[in-house]
């Protein structure tokens, strides 16, 4: 066995939701929750299908994501492995919890625009996900003129009031 690491490639604002699940229905159940949680979202997800034809399989609204999400899962070719990737202007805080919901997810391992790398364990069997290392190592601990900063820029995009 050893460990390979594989860099998301995609823009610097498209957020992400990687995750791990069991059965090739995935595909059309991330799809459905999806569009039902947010209407008109942008979208492309891709899905490592682990036995059978082991294909990529794919959905999504929007050509450019669903690009993003077959190359991706491709490199990243972890069995039941999935990746969303959301066009600009959609976030993971808004359909998170429903991806989580659905009954073939078994785990999330990020959601996010970050720099992302994925750890990958090869055997001879195939290829898993042991974790993934999600942006930068923190340079401090947040003081007053942070949490101020904090506070504001929440308010400032509409994930807070008052």
């Amino acid at each position: 066995m050893h460990l390979e690491i594989v860099p998301i490639e995609k823009p610097e604002a498209v957020n992400f939701i990687l995750g791990q699940s069991h059965f090739i229905k995935s595909v059309e159940d991330l799809h459905e929750t999806l569009v039902t949680s947010v209407p008109g979202i942008k979208f492309g997800l891709a899905f490592c299908e682990a036995s059978g034809e082991r294909l990529v399989r794919w959905s999504g609204t929007d050509d450019a994501m669903i690009a993003l999400a077959q190359k991706n899962a491709l490199a990243i070719g972890a069995g039941h492995s999935f990746i969303i990737f959301l066009g600009e202007g959609y976030f993971p805080v808004n359909v998170l919890n429903a991806v989580k919901n659905v009954p073939e997810v078994a785990r999330i391992f990020c959601a996010t625009a970050n720099p992302t790398q994925v750890v990958i364990a090869q055997s001879e069997q195939g290829r898993g996900i042991v974790g993934v290392i999600d942006g930068s190592s923190p340079l401090g601990v947040e003081g007053e003129e942070g949490i101020a900063w904090r506070k504001s820029f929440l308010r400032k995009i509409g994930y807070k009031v008052g």
